[in-house]
């Protein structure tokens, strides 16, 4: 993932982060724009990629690194290098391609860090939460979920593990793209991934992991007692209690259970959406994503319907398996050109999409009707999911949200806004791994840009909006943070409507008053906080 690629780069004093292609330029002006003169930002076209911006003959000229499908980075046409800072290094000596060495890097001011965009630190927040509800820790604790020590100034660490009262200690490397694994293990983008996964798999361990070892000196508790580092209790009815369960996904029993491993839900990466459906070299995605309509079978009963017309049940033939997937089919009716066009503007923005957070589009037919295919999840959406599953607990819901932040992360750094975050565009494959669906009002943004600007006031979620997207028109990422504070508050609440009985034109008038949606009941303090945070407008 980028996020990763950028760590790669983060302690560069010249990478300025997810900065955009003017503030590149102004940085270079405050430089002086003597020849040569660079920095380094993260690419907002190619996903894992960089920018290198360089002055010469007082303008600014940027080229795009590209990271290669092994982990090194060049640019287009050029030799690879193992870093970013290797590539610098090499276009100081030899321009091979450039307009001019590269001799001086403008470094960031004093106090500035590397920028991230808006669903970075909402992640980082949410990464937090959940694995503090999971572990049922509390403050300084959390950062002591496991024995992880660092091992070196590689980037690499080791993992104790007591076993029949010997203690085992286990490589933790991390690679050039910035993944964590022990030798021939599977790849993590974070070291909670990587603990959260050996908790359910011994997969090369031992045995798997179980009981966090605190810090010496640290308070001690007690795991499996039923007031150990608890969470406070929320009011008496409002929600269901956590339970201490150091597997969010167990329902029964404890963690040394001999068949936790039967007992427990499937993992996002259990699910055959997680990876996409031609990950497999042998499955050859077909051309323009154009399906043959003999290969698709529908079933009859509707999933749902819209103004578009319905969404079915089918199943696919690929060349290997037969895939279940969702189906979107156009009304057939007045052959509407219309709708045509936003299910193929839908189609191109999913084409380009590839996350385990975001449902993915397998192609579209022409047949009876325009229909679009894609993965099936089968819980339905995220809103009415909770009205119907009201014991679903805190840590659940916590999950699932995170991992929509990461979903919107990725769509981030692929410079997409979705425009219509909400829960019921959050469908869920199991009770714990959820995808972003509906990119019916997504749009693209040019690399130079950092916004959409819409022509005209169009049939818009405004409860969901920011204020400057129904005053200007103007949609961000930043616009897109506010509307997933909205899908938090309906999470938390259990599918309410947000604002329920005003009209859009109370909402607004409320929001610029600088009145907000109040915290749902039972819902953890640090999650309403994050709520407000989303919501804060200037």
């Amino acid at each position: 993932m980028a996020g990763n690629a950028a760590d790669n780069a983060n302690h560069l004093p010249y990478f300025f982060g997810n900065i955009t292609r003017e503030e590149a330029e102004d940085y270079l002006v405050q430089g002086g724009m003597a020849d040569g003169l660079y920095l380094l930002r993260q690419s907002r076209n190619y996903l894992g990629g960089f920018a290198l911006s360089v002055a010469h003959n007082r303008k600014a000229h940027h080229y795009t690194i590209e990271r290669e499908l092994n982990g090194t980075y060049a640019i287009s046409g050029g030799r690879t290098h193992a870093s970013p800072a290797d590539l610098c290094h090499y276009h100081s000596q030899e321009p091979d391609g450039l307009i001019c060495l590269l001799k001086k890097p403008f470094n960031r001011p004093p106090g500035v860090q590397p920028k991230t965009g808006p669903f970075e630190d909402l992640k980082e927040n949410l990464i937090r939460e959940y694995v503090k509800q999971t572990w049922n820790l509390q403050g300084d604790t959390v950062s002591s979920l496991c024995r992880i020590r660092a091992r070196d100034n590689n980037g690499s660490y080791a993992l104790c593990l007591l076993h029949e009262g010997k203690v085992l200690h286990y490589r933790i490397d991390r690679d050039k793209t910035g993944k964590l694994s022990i030798p021939e293990g599977k790849k993590f983008d974070t070291l909670w991934q990587l603990v959260e996964h050996y908790s359910y798999k011994p997969d090369g361990l031992l045995r798997v992991l179980t009981v966090p070892c605190q810090k010496i000196g640290a308070q001690m508790g007690h795991p499996h007692s039923s007031n150990a580092h608890s969470v406070p209790a929320p009011p008496q009815g409002s929600r269901p209690e956590s339970t201490v369960s150091f597997n969010p996904y167990e329902p029964t029993g404890g963690p040394w259970a001999p068949d936790r491993g039967l007992q427990r839900e499937a993992l996002p990466m259990d699910t055959e959406v997680y990876e996409s459906p031609y990950a497999d070299p042998e499955e050859i995605r077909p051309k323009e994503v154009y399906l043959d309509r003999s290969l698709l079978t529908l079933e009859d009963n509707e999933l749902g319907s819209g103004n578009f017309g319905t969404v079915k049940k089918g199943y696919y033939q690929m060349k290997k398996v037969v895939k279940t997937v969702a189906v979107k089919i156009l009304k057939n009716e007045a052959n509407n050109p219309a709708l045509k066009d936003e299910l193929l503007a839908e189609a191109n923005v999913m084409q380009q999409l590839d996350n385990p957070y975001i449902v993915r589009m397998i192609g579209i037919c022409e047949a009876e009707s325009w229909m679009l295919v894609m993965e099936m999840a089968e819980l339905g959406p995220l809103n009415k999911y909770l009205q119907q599953n009201r014991h679903i607990k805190d840590k659940n819901i916590i999950e699932l949200v995170h991992q929509v932040s990461m979903g919107m992360k990725y769509l981030e750094e692929c410079n997409f806004v979705h425009r219509d975050l909400a829960a019921r565009n959050v469908l869920l494959v199991t009770q714990h791994y959820a995808k972003i669906s509906d990119f019916g009002l997504s749009k693209a943004l040019s690399a130079d840009e950092n916004y959409y600007k819409a022509q005209t006031h169009g049939k818009w979620p405004v409860k969901w909006y920011a204020p400057e997207c129904i005053n200007y028109y103007k949609f961000s990422s930043k616009s897109d943070v506010w509307s997933f504070g909205v899908l938090m508050w309906e999470a938390f609440s259990y599918g309410q409507k947000p604002y329920r009985g005003m009209k859009g034109s109370e909402v607004t008038a409320m929001l610029e008053k600088g009145e907000r949606m109040g915290c749902p009941p039972g819902c953890p303090r640090e999650m309403y906080d994050l709520m407000n945070l989303c919501w804060t407008y200037e």
